[in-house]
């Protein structure tokens, strides 16, 4: 259905940052109505983070590619 709620996690392959770590380091939904994305960082941050899209997330958190967005099913 296409009013689903997209859930997803950020896969990170290497930290640049030295920050984050490695393996799934957020998860986080997008929502149907206007794809804004909602993202929570599995670190010691207790982080929630508000984007207007997935594209602009992966703008500031993708590191270049090193940080893979994969959908659950």
């Amino acid at each position: 259905m296409e009013n689903d709620i997209k859930k997803f996690h950020l896969y990170r392959k290497e930290d640049i940052s030295g920050t984050s770590g490695v393996g799934v380091v957020a998860i986080g939904v997008v929502f149907p109505k206007d794809g804004k994305a909602v993202l929570e960082w599995c670190s010691g941050f207790d982080t929630i983070t508000i984007f207007g899209s997935v594209d602009e997330m992966m703008l500031i958190h993708g590191h270049d590619g090193r940080t893979e967005l994969i959908y659950d099913l």
